[in-house]
């Protein structure tokens, strides 16, 4: 009795988790239907805090938004009331509108005859100290240290006379007078009165001053003020594709196409060159960086991606300049399957550390893979993203949408992960073995009323699935829903603790929960 209850036990656990019902929580800045969409404010990152309280988006007009946790309360209280209260963790997240400032400006290189532009590539939280927030952020070239602290404003109350329009700094109106102009007697009384004098001036209470007490300065309001403190610039040649923080809270890295350089925080005039993969002539150059992240827990482990597909880790133990990588993370193609499109649909666009370090996610512009850092044979999980879109790759490398650059997250248990598509959808897979979990949600209001054909497991190979395409509509997917190459999904975010996921669709940013 007892064994077949340890075996019925034993294979719930085994089991994988239920597919997760997705719900619409919120979404800022929805435009209505028709409305135009200004460049400059398109989101063009997303990032969580560690805790998941805040959320930071950059867009293109060089602006970073702060969003902050509205629904947590402040005093948990006793278990009994927490389970009275039933704050069960799937409740629906609302975040609140906290700041904006801008972040970075327009700039002109004069040497290189170059403009930059002030778009943000990526921003990274950073840890908070006495209630202020830290975060980096970047354009293609200058990276910025920002400090977001609440400010209280002060006012002078409680003064010994009273004047209808005296202003905020002791400042009289109407009494330009200088003291050549009036008699004083020793305790400071005025005999004389001045000549433009008016009834609008300093009078005292009925009866005299009994007791001269000091003004008091109180505090009433507060005010978000976001102060630039560092400014790490003139480090790249190329433009910045990432930047990342290092688990010592002491320094971070950004990368750019051929190199990637280590900084202090507090140090913004030197940095050290970790990596280069310039040649000595350009000619030879075959492959450029295209993402790059620090392992979340070893301060010396970091991971960076190709065009060619490959992920290399390296040990900054080893050497100051990594030239050589501790492991490398490929996947050989299949005899006979190479294309002109191969090369470029390899192509990493991002790359993410799992939260507990062992797993590396990757997308390129078809899949999104899982790697284990012990083993680099190959990934242990393929998830196709679009498969629907490959006999199509002719008319996207004729509009460039080949070449876009799709982000991926993890959840923060490790059991899920996301990327974005075209047509503002985006796609969530369950990654634990046996899971199924392949599920499209699209960037609205009513997430689920679209859904995409999908695998019922995912795949260890690339090998394409049935092609259900006719040629007459080429804006069709398997299932007959049509795709907009123009509305796609790029930049999304997972919260680090629970099931809510942040994506932007054009100007808007919409939150979902499970």
């Amino acid at each position: 009795m007892d064994s077949s209850g340890d075996e019925v036990m034993a294979a719930v656990e085994d089991s994988p988790p239920e597919p997760l019902e997705w719900k619409f929580s919120q979404v800022f800045g929805e435009r209505s239907a028709g409305e135009e969409v200004q460049e400059v404010d398109i989101i063009s990152a997303i990032e969580f805090d560690k805790t998941g309280d805040h959320l930071a988006t950059g867009d293109r007009g060089g602006r970073v938004v702060l969003f902050e946790r509205t629904d947590k309360r402040d005093h948990a209280g006793h278990r009994r009331d927490l389970e009275r209260m039933d704050c069960s963790s799937n409740r629906q997240p609302e975040f609140r509108y906290k700041t904006e400032f801008q972040s970075h400006e327009p700039e002109f290189d004069y040497l290189k005859s170059l403009e930059i532009e002030e778009k943000i590539n990526k921003i990274r939280w950073c840890q908070t100290a006495n209630s202020a927030l830290f975060l980096l952020s970047t354009n293609d070239k200058t990276i910025k240290f920002w400090k977001v602290q609440e400010k209280k404003v002060k006012k002078v109350c409680e003064m010994n006379v009273d004047h209808p329009k005296s202003f905020g700094n002791g400042t009289i109106g109407g009494s330009s007078v200088s003291a050549n102009s009036k008699r004083h007697i020793v305790n400071g009384g005025c005999i004389d009165k001045p000549f433009n004098y008016s009834s609008n001036e300093l009078q005292s209470p009925p009866g005299g001053i009994s007791s001269i007490h000091l003004p008091v300065v109180t505090s009433q309001e507060t005010s978000l003020v976001a102060r630039c403190r560092r400014i790490y610039a003139h480090a790249h040649d190329y433009h910045i594709n990432s930047i990342s923080n290092n688990s010592d809270g002491e320094t971070f890295i950004s990368a750019d196409d051929l190199r990637i350089n280590l900084w202090n925080l507090d140090i913004s005039n030197q940095s050290f060159n970790i990596v280069d993969v310039k040649p000595t002539n350009m000619e030879d150059l075959t492959e450029v960086i295209t993402s790059a992240e620090f392992h979340p827990s070893h301060c010396n482990m970091l991971a960076y991606s190709s065009s060619k597909g490959l992920i290399r880790l390296l040990d900054l133990r080893q050497s100051a300049l990594c030239d050589t990588h501790s492991k490398l993370f490929e996947e050989h193609e299949a005899p006979g399957s190479r294309s002109f499109f191969t090369d470029i649909i390899a192509s990493i666009s991002d790359i993410k550390f799992a939260k507990d370090g062992r797993h590396i996610l990757s997308r390129d512009y078809m899949t999104l893979k899982l790697w284990d850092i012990n083993m680099d044979s190959g990934p242990v999980a393929t998830f196709q993203v679009h498969d629907y879109l490959r006999p199509k790759l002719c008319d996207l490398y004729e509009n460039d949408s080949i070449f876009d650059k799709f982000e991926c997250c993890l959840s923060g248990d490790g059991l899920r992960v996301a990327t974005g598509s075209y047509s503002n959808l985006f796609r969530v897979f369950g990654c634990s073995e046996g899971s199924t979990e392949a599920t499209t949600l699209e960037a609205t209001k009513n997430p689920t009323r679209r859904q995409v054909q999908t695998p019922s497991k995912p795949s260890r190979s690339l090998v394409s699935l049935p092609r259900v395409v006719r040629r007459d509509n080429p804006g069709a997917e398997t299932n007959g829903n049509s795709f907009d190459f123009t509305t796609k999904l790029l930049h999304l975010a997972w919260h680090p603790t629970e099931n809510s996921i942040a994506c932007a669709a054009s100007n808007s940013l919409y939150m979902y929960y499970a």
